[in-house]
């Protein structure tokens, strides 16, 4: 039964070539728009993602403020200055810190033969390179036997070795920080950076002990810590109030000290791009649907035009559910071909497009950032079941006028 009603579909889209291939056509424009929305929609999620590991997803800089609020007999504004002490407390007190480093900072004059710069150099530890996800193009990071003896050590960031040394081999070369001469151990792979102030891949590190021969290191210039698991906000709760009950100021003054937390504000984008996922798929859905309009009134036409046959196959003892099931058949049948279509011309304009342009176009070596039209299967899913409910609602309304029209009357229809 099912395979008469399939042949008797086929045969009325065969009769009809010209218009099915119009309905098709309509329907596949709108499901490769639908499908188009979506996966930009995932691959702007994606360059978001891809723009915060640049710097680390589980990373939480904390950075030394002033007080807003009072606390004990401590009156407001009164400054917190960060210490090595702080390092141990929060090693010690917050359970889920897996690595953590000091860091301080000044510009410094980095020079080589004739070639002279004015740079920012970071005082950190070995463990700074996996909480910052900084990867090394050659040589390796400082060791911490290096932080121990105080080694004049030096790692590049990927330009300033360029500027230094051309297309010479750095390693185990020298060069003058301050007028202090210190070894080249490592260059940085390229990162992500905005504009050219404070260019990250113009930065040197060296180990934060050998920074005393540098500037004062009594205080601070931040910390950066990454985590274990995924509550960042219970880090980040642990981290103030330990520092505060150490400087005795209030855990909720936010001012004390500054927080960067960049899983709290990657899932602030997450809830952004999740609203526009839906956003697109509304209107993605709203295209489709005046492809549905279409198919509808394909359809409503057939249903006219095959009055005559509807009263004939009643007449000879047909159901309503037969002929409901029919037209419904030929509908779905149209809206599956059509969606089969929209999808290839969506890979086809997917791979023609490739990348659009978004992070590179206002930072450096920031291709990762760009959007990539990549269609997911979770993409072709949603699609699906958009494609089948529009499929649906536009046939079932003709079907349902085909099923009830009275045989006496679809017979006297000329």
């Amino acid at each position: 039964m099912l395979r008469d009603l399939l042949t008797e579909s086929v045969d009325a889209m065969r009769f009809n070539r010209r218009r099915t291939a119009l309905t098709m056509l309509g329907m596949a424009w709108g499901i490769a728009t639908v499908v188009l929305l979506l996966a930009y929609g995932s691959g702007f999620e994606r360059a978001i993602e891809a723009i915060f590991s640049n710097f680390g997803t589980k990373l939480i800089g904390v950075f030394p403020g002033r007080t807003s609020l009072q606390a004990g007999g401590a009156k407001a504004g009164q400054e917190v200055r960060l210490t090595m002490d702080d390092i141990d407390r929060l090693r010690t007190n917050v359970a889920l810190i897996k690595r953590i480093s000091p860091a301080f900072w000044k510009q410094g004059k980095i020079s080589r033969d004739s070639r002279n710069y004015e740079w920012s150099v970071a005082g950190v530890a070995p463990s700074f390179q996996q909480i910052r996800n900084f990867d090394l193009d050659n040589g390796r990071f400082f060791n911490q036997e290096e932080v121990n003896q105080r080694a004049r050590v030096v790692v590049l960031g990927s330009d300033a070795k360029t500027k230094l040394f051309s297309g010479q081999f750095p390693l185990g070369e020298y060069v003058r920080i301050d007028g202090l001469s210190f070894q080249v151990v490592g260059v940085m792979k390229p990162k992500m950076q905005e504009g050219n102030n404070d260019d990250i891949n113009n930065q040197v590190y060296i180990p934060y002990t050998s920074m005393a021969d540098l500037k004062d290191t009594q205080y601070l210039g931040g910390i950066w810590i990454d985590y274990e698991g995924m509550d960042y906000e219970k880090v980040e709760t642990s981290v103030r109030s330990v520092l505060a009950t150490g400087h005795g100021f209030d855990p909720k003054d936010k001012r004390a000290i500054f927080v960067a937390n960049v899983l709290k504000d990657l899932t602030q984008f997450h809830i952004i791009t999740a609203g526009l996922k839906v956003l697109l798929a509304f209107i993605g859905t709203l295209t489709l649907g005046i492809g549905g309009v279409g198919l509808m009134n394909i359809m409503l036409v057939s249903v006219q035009q095959r009055t005559r046959e509807i009263g004939t196959l009643k007449a000879l003892g047909a159901r309503k559910r037969s002929i409901l099931v029919q037209f419904l058949a030929e509908a779905l049948a149209i809206t599956a071909l059509g969606g089969f279509f929209g999808v290839v011309l969506a890979y086809l304009v997917s791979f023609g497009i490739g990348t659009l342009t978004l992070y590179s176009a206002v930072a450096k070596n920031a291709e990762a950032g760009d959007i990539r039209l990549l269609i997911s299967p979770a993409s072709l899913i949603v699609a699906t079941v958009i494609l089948g409910l529009v499929g649906i609602v536009s046939g079932m309304l003709p079907a349902i006028k085909a099923s009830r029209l009275d045989p006496i009357e679809a017979l006297r229809y000329e």
